[in-house]
């Protein structure tokens, strides 16, 4: 007799919200993919200066780690819906803006880092808030499909985003930034149309306590504390993709057509084991396939650092993109379904920040140590740096190589 678990995934979008909800996500993350890769644009044609391509990473990556706190109690207060198109409104007219300015030629350097700013303030908001939205929407048996089913929406659109954007560009530097308003106001559409989740218990009243609760809680489940941190660790030291330009150009000896392929090669490892995970969910061992995913992770990236042939860097780019969705999917269904949700919007937004951080710095981390070492040997030291925070978190944690289902 077959259970709900079994179902095909294409039964997800039966349940109310769930096809509102992937839209929204899907478009949103295509709209916000464009425009980093148009503003990139922009702002190297204008300034020529290199340090300003960073300084657009970091008006993003700030208010994240400034709002994180305020943003999870938001998130567990208040309709998460409203939240969500709130946020995408305001992404809308910040896009608006962009490309009024570009338009009329007004528009300057310090008023594009203050859009981005606002960007990024409203992604940190939007972000946590959608992932404690989605177990109100389907059932917990089909948490795990409805996952990996957004995540294969996500990575494709993670995919097609900067394409799009650049493709745009080309036309008019003003077109990336007008398609992106319209995308970001029709995901705000699909978001406020989910029907409201059922009333939770009466939240607690605002106070220190409550507004760093989602770390507390974190620290007392050590599961949840394994498994975040985890990811942080191994994102961060086996941050590769970074690399990419250095060895296309110069290992690699190919072209920026190959570094094209490079770049699209996790993307779409993801993006085929999202498929396979929402056809054939996990149902036992989780811990430990978990940790297995993260260690093929690091033998990926250290294929990829020794590699000297465009074929095997791309087929290590594949893997180590597919193991690293076996992974976030596990995280994401155990972070959301070990957590109450009263607490979900304070749980994710710690959460969001490791990934975060993890994402930015693991850039960082990997273009100083090439500079400080070359590509290859930074590269290596990734690699093995992943496996070796495997081994010891099989250590540090051992509840999570017990974990069996995703019920913890």
């Amino acid at each position: 007799m077959s259970t709900v678990i079994d179902a095909p995934a294409d039964r997800l979008f039966r349940h109310g919200g769930y096809l509102k909800f992937v839209s929204s996500r899907a478009l949103s993350s295509l709209a916000f993919q464009g425009v980093a890769i148009s503003l990139g644009w922009l702002v190297y044609d204008r300034t020529h200066n290199a340090y300003n391509l960073g300084f657009i990473g970091l008006a993003q990556f700030l208010p994240m780690v400034v709002l994180t706190f305020l943003v999870g109690h938001v998130a567990d207060r208040f309709d998460r819906r409203r939240i969500g198109l709130i946020c995408q409104l305001i992404e809308a007219a910040a896009d608006a803006f962009l490309a009024a300015g570009i338009l009329m030629g007004w528009l300057t350097l310090p008023l594009i880092f203050a859009s981005v700013a606002l960007i990024g303030s409203a992604q940190a908001f939007e972000r946590p808030t959608m992932a404690a939205l989605l177990p109100g929407i389907v059932p917990a048996p089909v948490l795990q499909q409805a996952i990996a089913t957004s995540t294969s929406f996500m990575q494709t659109a993670m995919v097609l985003g900067p394409s799009l954007g650049g493709l745009l560009y080309g036309v008019a530097p003003v077109a990336p930034f007008a398609v992106a308003t319209m995308l970001f106001l029709t995901a705000s559409a699909c978001v406020i149309a989910i029907e409201r989740p059922a009333p939770v218990e009466r939240r607690e009243p605002v106070s220190l306590k409550s507004v760093f609760a989602g770390v507390a809680f974190i620290r007392s489940r050590p599961v949840i504390l394994g498994t975040i941190s985890l990811d942080l660790f191994a994102v961060l030291l086996g941050g590769a993709t970074a690399l990419l330009p250095i060895y296309a150009r110069d290992i690699l000896h190919a072209g920026p057509e190959s570094l094209g392929l490079l770049r699209a090669s996790p993307a779409v490892g993801a993006v085929l084991m999202s498929i396979v995970l929402a056809r054939r969910p996990l149902k036992h061992g989780v811990g430990m396939k978990m940790l297995i995913a993260v260690g093929v992770f690091g033998l990926g990236t250290l294929v990829f650092a020794l590699s000297t042939n465009i074929a095997l860097s791309i087929a290590a780019l594949f893997t180590l993109g597919a193991a690293d969705t076996v992974s976030v999917v596990i995280r994401s269904s155990l972070v959301q379904l070990l957590t109450p949700d009263a607490m979900r919007g304070r749980v994710n937004a710690v959460n969001s920040l490791f990934i975060g951080t993890s994402n930015q710095l693991g850039e960082f981390e990997s273009g100083t140590v090439a500079g400080l070492i070359g590509a290859v040997p930074a590269c290596i030291v990734g690699g093995i740096g992943t496996l070796l925070v495997v081994l010891l978190w099989t250590r540090l944690f051992p509840d999570l190589r017990k974990v069996d289902t995703l019920q913890g």
